[in-house]
């Protein structure tokens, strides 16, 4: 694969994968990443400045980054800290840049960023979530409750080879044949209205806000976590990235910031309703979806520590478990090497 198709790879599946999770969110490119959505302002003059670089509008996956500012726990460690909207060519690409010292990422589209060409100085220092919260939703007249019921159903489809190997896989594992799982290219951004109109009979979503969306819609529904069927699939999706340079040349200030960051996350692990009020309260255009924003926090919060020690725990085994599969299925222009693009010394 040619480092030029890798790039737009990696671009659309974290703009897939962000539609798929929050689809009336509003477009990344609407703001540049010179545009701050939220700061917080240390005392004193000696203060580091961070600026920190979302996926994404603001959601549920950023909860902990609003409760610290919010808490002033980036002040306590001196830090002033922005938080930007990524620019058209995506998170990473500013991260790597340096001009955003931390950002929102997920392994699998970090993956490109590693290798060849497109390689780019970041490294993964923390998960948001400890566990795939993805999986398959459709409506449950249309029986779809295993992966290989997805035979003869239509599958919104954003044409990505490592998207349909998952699913090549998951349905063959279960004894179907993957080709007969009709795929129509759509990436749904509006999952309720798409099973409405008939207009699909399955999508890859991201429970904690599509998956809630259709249940309070009154939608009857099934749905299956990847990471169930298969364990290769439970990756870190979101994670937090950081650059390479600022890692080498300030690793204290990087620690401080993780460390406030974590306290955030814990609060909101602990806290899910006052947690979503703050994200709202600093989100003016969360205001309308209150309903929804405070079921999803209560879901996702949930999974922010989970049955790791503490927030922001990435296991390399199950780490380099995904990337061998990459590699084992030629999904990466070359081998990804153990612990690629990891650190677990910030955390």
């Amino acid at each position: 694969m040619k480092s030029k198709t890798i790039k737009l790879l990696a671009l659309t599946l974290v703009l897939a994968f962000s539609m798929l999770a929050y689809g009336c969110g509003g477009s990344s490119s609407d703001e540049s990443a010179a545009g701050s959505s939220a700061g917080s302002s240390a005392a004193g003059g000696d203060a580091k400045e961070i600026t920190f670089c979302l996926d994404w509008t603001p959601n549920t996956n950023h909860t902990g980054l609003y409760v610290a500012l919010d808490k002033g726990y980036f002040q306590e460690a001196g830090l002033n800290v922005k938080v930007v909207q990524p620019p058209e060519d995506g998170c990473a690409s500013l991260v790597g840049s340096g001009k955003a010292q931390f950002g929102v990422e997920f392994q699998d589209t970090t993956a490109p960023a590693l290798i060849g060409d497109a390689k780019l100085p970041i490294t993964t220092v923390a998960a948001v979530l400890q566990h795939n919260t993805s999986g398959i939703i459709s409506l449950k007249e249309k029986g779809i409750d295993s992966p290989k019921k997805m035979e003869g159903h239509t599958y919104a489809t954003w044409d990505s080879p490592v998207e349909q190997a998952t699913l090549k896989q998951v349905v063959e594992n279960d004894g179907g044949d993957f080709s007969k799982v009709k795929m129509v290219p759509s990436t749904v951004t509006d999952e309720v209205s798409a099973f409405k109109k008939d207009q699909v009979d399955s999508i890859w979503i991201f429970y904690g806000w599509a998956g809630i969306a259709c249940k309070q819609a009154g939608l009857d529904t099934n749905y299956w976590n990847f990471r169930d069927i298969d364990k290769v699939f439970d990756y870190y999706t979101p994670t937090i990235i950081a650059n390479n340079d600022f890692l080498k040349d300030d690793p204290d200030t990087a620690k401080a910031f993780l460390a406030a960051l974590s306290k955030g996350y814990t609060f909101a692990a602990e806290n899910p309703e006052e947690s979503a009020e703050i994200l709202i309260a600093a989100n003016e255009e969360l205001k309308d979806s209150k309903d929804l924003v405070v079921e999803s926090q209560k879901y996702l919060s949930k999974y922010y520590i989970d049955d790791a020690e503490k927030w922001g725990v990435i296991d390399p085994e199950r780490w380099n478990a995904f990337y061998k599969w990459l590699n084992d299925n030629k999904l990466v222009e070359e081998e990804l090497p153990e612990n690629a693009g990891l650190s677990t010394e910030f955390i």
